[in-house]
């Protein structure tokens, strides 16, 4: 399934799987003058290609695909932009390697986004120039190694991937660095300009119009729970006790996910952090 929705010069591309008529879980590519900015799951990548060689109208021709960071939502259409459209990819270097030699990962994440192909992608610089716009790569670590974000400062746009997903996260990926997520957030929320918005632009969809405010929410919301964490692992709560004091127990989505998102890894990424910068 792929839905289109516009924000001025900034086309969504919304996908998901279906199973029995529900889509399973919604995933955002981004295209605007040329640039798109990460290219979905293998499950709809077909439906992509088909939207940008022209079922969908007034679209710009896409020129470049930068990846925000490997995970298979994000990238598995690259392999068809490259050969059909002749798209040139951008990545990461810390990514590329992954993207020729693609991670196994297990059935649930095969069902709902489906096993991407290898892909080839250049390293990513420092800032993508199109047409009309000016992007900053930034290096955005926190949610996985690799990971970078864009944003057009003149224009007050920010596509954050999936280091923010909302402002008071209750689950994480197992990968997840809470202190370097605080560091990221933080980075990005320096490069708004106090004379305009800042449109975040995410991974899951969701755009939020208060960009600045909504990364220093998650941040500040995340070093709470750091120091939460340290004054009770003082008092000697386990790990767990200290999962169900910030979370009242568990995810469902741990279960979902054999573990790989859960309350749990973002509990543990929380008393991994140690020490994060101010």
């Amino acid at each position: 399934m792929l839905k289109t929705a516009h924000f001025g010069p900034v086309t969504q591309f919304l996908m998901s799987t279906v199973l029995d008529g529900q889509p399973l879980y919604w995933v955002a590519a981004y295209l605007v003058d040329g640039l798109l900015i990460d290219t979905a799951c293998a499950n709809t990548a077909e439906e992509l290609l088909e939207a940008l060689s022209g079922s969908v109208p007034g679209l710009p021709p896409v020129r470049v695909a930068v990846n925000t960071h490997y995970h298979e939502d994000h990238v598995a259409a690259n392999r068809l932009l490259s050969e059909r459209l002749g798209v040139t990819v951008l990545a990461h270097p810390w990514a590329i390697p992954r993207l020729r030699q693609v991670p196994p990962i297990p059935d649930y994440r095969a069902t709902v986004w489906g096993r991407p192909g290898p892909s080839e992608a250049l390293p990513v610089g420092d800032e993508i120039v199109t047409e009309r716009f000016r992007f900053q790569v930034v290096e955005t670590p926190g949610h996985c190694d690799g990971h970078v974000s864009l944003v057009e400062p003149d224009m007050g746009w920010c596509f954050t991937g999936d280091l923010f997903v909302g402002e008071r996260p209750r689950v994480a990926w197992r990968e997840t660095d809470v202190a370097e997520m605080i560091d990221s957030l933080e980075r990005l929320a320096a490069l708004a300009s106090d004379q305009g918005p800042f449109v975040l632009f995410t991974a899951p969809g969701e755009v939020f119009e208060n960009g600045r405010e909504a990364l220093l929410a998650c941040a500040g919301y995340l070093r709470d729970l750091v120091v939460r964490g340290r004054e009770l692992l003082a008092h000697g709560f386990t790990e767990e006790a200290i999962r169900d004091a910030f979370f009242r127990g568990e995810s469902s989505f741990a279960a979902l996910t054999h573990g790989e998102f859960s309350s749990g890894n973002l509990t543990r990424a929380v008393l991994a952090a140690r020490t994060t910068r101010r």
